[in-house]
């Protein structure tokens, strides 16, 4: 009986190589021979599935905007709301291998959309997708007014961050309290009824 082959499996693994490969190597080195090499594949069987290389990399970000949708869908909804905002930008910055390589690819193909629609417009839809997922959460915390607002302000605040954490991983801890100031500026703390805030300093944390 002859074997079933499961076509969008496959199209995830050989995703999933090209993801492995862009963190390892750079987007330069992504080619169909690279990519089936990095796959255990043959170049003709990875042709079965992506006939160009702009077609891997199509897939290739939604693979990976799905990956961060599920990390950050882990995020417990429990948890108080500044809290939770934190945890949230904490599952896309680069602060183990893990999510360094997953941040990497974010910035390779963030550069690499600026000159390739199909690949934008990708982006553009995962960005929309978290954006209304973080304001649905700020709105039911009792925040309607500002809900957008600060939504775009907190992914403001994680792609700067993520940024300069790949390049400057020495100033993690430093990055991480500008995330804290940041998220104190946007939302109050524990016990406030104040409304978020769009401007201003963060709050000074010697109590003075």
């Amino acid at each position: 009986m002859p074997k079933v082959v499961d076509r969008e499996e496959q199209r995830r693994r050989i995703g999933a190589a090209l993801l492995r490969l862009v963190a390892e190597r750079g987007l330069d080195e992504v080619s169909v021979r690279t990519v089936a090499s990095a796959s255990g594949r043959s170049p003709g069987a990875v042709q079965k599935y992506f006939r160009t290389k702009e077609d891997m990399l199509t897939f290739a970000a939604e693979l990976a905007g799905e990956r961060i949708e599920q990390r950050m869908a882990g995020v417990s909804t429990a948890l108080p709301l500044r809290e939770a905002l934190r945890e949230l930008v904490l599952t896309t910055l680069p602060v183990d291998a893990e999510r360094r390589a997953e941040a990497t690819v974010q910035l390779v193909f963030a550069v690499h959309a600026a000159h390739h629609p199909r690949l934008a417009a990708i982006r553009r839809q995962v960005d929309q997708e978290i954006r209304q997922a973080l304001a649905a959460w700020l709105e039911s915390a009792g925040h309607e007014s500002h809900a957008t607002a600060v939504a775009d302000a907190v992914i403001a605040v994680s792609d700067g961050l993520a940024l300069r954490m790949l390049y400057a991983p020495q100033e993690h801890e430093q990055l991480l309290t500008a995330l804290d100031r940041s998220l104190n500026a946007l939302i109050p703390g524990p016990g406030s009824r104040a409304e978020p805030s769009l401007g201003g300093t963060a709050p000074d944390e010697s109590g003075s």
